[in-house]
């Protein structure tokens, strides 16, 4: 008696599977405007680049990416950073053009006294790639840090940043 049973679930459980593999294979299972993940190779995800930590070209820390400012076609037009202050207090928030800052996939190494990012940089414009330093970071979605050519007493000189409400 407990060969018909097995025999039944057996026999739906393939029904089942067969019918999942006939929507994968056509696509109904996903929406037909979605990407391949494998198109998608070598782009960041936000959430990777905010909290990033930027420097400058003399390996002092100037503070980290707060928030991406984005158009409404979904191009990243600036980042928001926070410079100064300690736990978000105290903190001056400036706007950058995005295409002014470089990202850097190598680790801060601490090469200089400051903590800061190693002299080698190998740096780029919206993408990451990879140096000769053979200590890269091995998630490639996400710079390790990022530069930008200012003092922090420059930064803090400029115009804040304010959210609109």
């Amino acid at each position: 008696m407990s060969a018909k049973p097995t025999t039944l679930s057996l026999a739906g459980a393939a029904l089942f599977a067969a019918i999942a593999l006939a929507q994968t294979s056509t696509g109904h299972s996903s929406p037909s405007n979605s990407m391949p993940a494998s198109s998608l190779e070598g782009d960041w995800r936000a959430s990777k680049i905010v909290g990033l930590s930027v420097y400058n070209d003399t390996d002092e820390k100037l503070g980290s990416i707060n928030d991406l400012l984005v158009d409404k076609s979904g191009n990243i037009k600036a980042v928001v950073l926070g410079v100064g202050g300690f736990l978000g207090v105290g903190e001056h928030l400036v706007a950058i053009s995005f295409d002014k800052i470089k990202f850097v996939s190598e680790p801060v190494s601490g090469g200089k006294a400051g903590g800061g990012p190693a002299t080698n940089h190998t740096t780029t414009t919206g993408s990451v790639t990879n140096g000769s330093n053979t200590m890269a970071k091995p998630d490639s979605r996400s710079p390790d840090h990022a530069l930008f050519d200012a003092t922090e007493d420059e930064l803090r000189a400029t115009p804040g940043f304010k959210y609109s409400t």
